[in-house]
Formats: C-alpha cells, sequence, structure tokens
C-alpha cells in the first residue's frame, strides 16, 4: 500500500511556544508542518511552494499578517488561510476577511475547534478549488485553459493523461504524491491502474518536460511516490 500523501500546513505564529505547541499537535494528528516566525520567512515560504492551509498571525516582526494575507491571495486563491490573533476588534476581522482570510479565531483557542476548522477548509478546498487559468514552476508553464505546456518558451507536445498527470504534479508542487494518490486524482481509479502504468507515464513526461534541460523537475521519492519541484535534491 502507497504512502498517503500528508497535508501541510504553514503555521506563521512568533510566540515560539504556540507555535511549536501548535506544530506538535498537528504533527500527531497526520499533518507536515512548517512553521515559520516572522513575515520575511513567510514570504519567502509562500513564494517557494504551496501549501494545503495557513494558520496566521496577525501581529508579526517585519512584515504582518495582512500583508501576508494579501500576498498569499495574490498567488493563490484557492488555499485556506485561518487567522489566529489577539487582535479581537472589529476593524482588524473586517480587515482580515477583505484581504482573502477565510476564517477568524481570537486567542486562545481550543485546539480542538481549531482543528475541526482545518478540516472543515481542507475538504472545502479540494471539493471546489477555484481554478487557475495557468501555472508556473520554474520555466513550465502549463495554461490550463488551453491545455498547453511550455518549458523555456518552447511547446511540449503532451497527451491527454500525461497533461493531466503533469497539471496533478503541478498542483501540489513540493508535495510527494504516491501512486495511489496519482491513481484516484488522474485516472479516476485508485485499484484499477497497475504501479507498473504510473512509473511508464512518469517516464513518458520525464523525456518531453526534463529532457535536454539542466535542472529536472519531475522528481522520485523512493518508497514514497513522486513530486514536481524547482528546487533540487
Amino acid at each position: 500500500m502507497e504512502t498517503q500523501a500528508r497535508r501541510t500546513i504553514l503555521v506563521v505564529e512568533d510566540d515560539p511556544r504556540l507555535s511549536r505547541s501548535l506544530c506538535e499537535q498537528l504533527d500527531a494528528e497526520g499533518f507536515s508542518v512548517l512553521p515559520v516566525y516572522e513575515g520575511h520567512m513567510a514570504m519567502r515560504a509562500i513564494a517557494a511552494r504551496r501549501f494545503d492551509l495557513v494558520l496566521l498571525d496577525l501581529s508579526l516582526p517585519e512584515v504582518d499578517g495582512f500583508q501576508l494575507c494579501q500576498q498569499i491571495r495574490l498567488k493563490d486563491r484557492n488555499t485556506p488561510v485561518i487567522v489566529l490573533t489577539a487582535f479581537g476588534d472589529l476593524d482588524s476581522k473586517l480587515n482580515a476577511f477583505k484581504l482573502g482570510a477565510d476564517d477568524y479565531l481570537v486567542k486562545p483557542v481550543h485546539f480542538q475547534e481549531l482543528l475541526a476548522k482545518v478540516h472543515v477548509f481542507l475538504k472545502r478546498a479540494e471539493s471546489h478549488p477555484l481554478e487557475v487559468e495557468h501555472i508556473q514552476v520554474a520555466d513550465l508553464r502549463i495554461d490550463l485553459s488551453t491545455k498547453t505546456v511550455e518549458r523555456a518558451g518552447k511547446g511540449i507536445d503532451l497527451t491527454p493523461k500525461e497533461f493531466n498527470l503533469l497539471a496533478c504534479l503541478a498542483r501540489n508542487k513540493g508535495r510527494v504524491l504516491s501512486k495511489d494518490d496519482l491513481a484516484a486524482q488522474v485516472w479516476d481509479d485508485a485499484y484499477g491502474v497497475s504501479g507498473n502504468t504510473i512509473e511508464v507515464y512518469i517516464s513518458f513526461l520525464r523525456s518531453k518536460v526534463d529532457k535536454g534541460h539542466r535542472h529536472a523537475l519531475i522528481h522520485t521519492r523512493h518508497g514514497f511516490g513522486y513530486t514536481l519541484d524547482d528546487r533540487q535534491p
């Protein structure tokens, strides 16, 4: 049985004790967690990869949570953002929602309440994704409306199945997807598609997307699955 892909949560919180507590509890619930403690670190993390959900404090050093929320929404309309803050005033709440926050919780927050909201927003995001027109990973551009792919400005001819597989990996940039994940999302059948079939299609993609380029974008994580990422292993 392939390893289930863990949902990744970005925890943006400058209080080390609260951050550690949140991360430990989320990890115990089966999530992969990346903690950051100030605004610039959060900006770099958001620019570098996609997260399944963001827990966001508003009062942060360097770049505050309002600016971060705006930046997240400029990059990705679909990633749920739950604000965790000591600011209980109406103006802060309205501003956060205006900038794209999905929920607003005033500290202290009971973890079970937060966990319930995390599950709700993850399920909603997966059930009703807001489709973007294109996905860009390094010099690879995938146009979801015209179903075309370019790398370094040169067109790549893909079959429909190859395109859907590449788009699936790109939507989950940086996340390792198991063969079961890919079978369910690309073939709509987690049990009827053999692992060998998926390996063959990954090989087809590598020959078309990575061959002839200095840096590979499609990577194998042995024993876990595949990922599309511009960071080199």
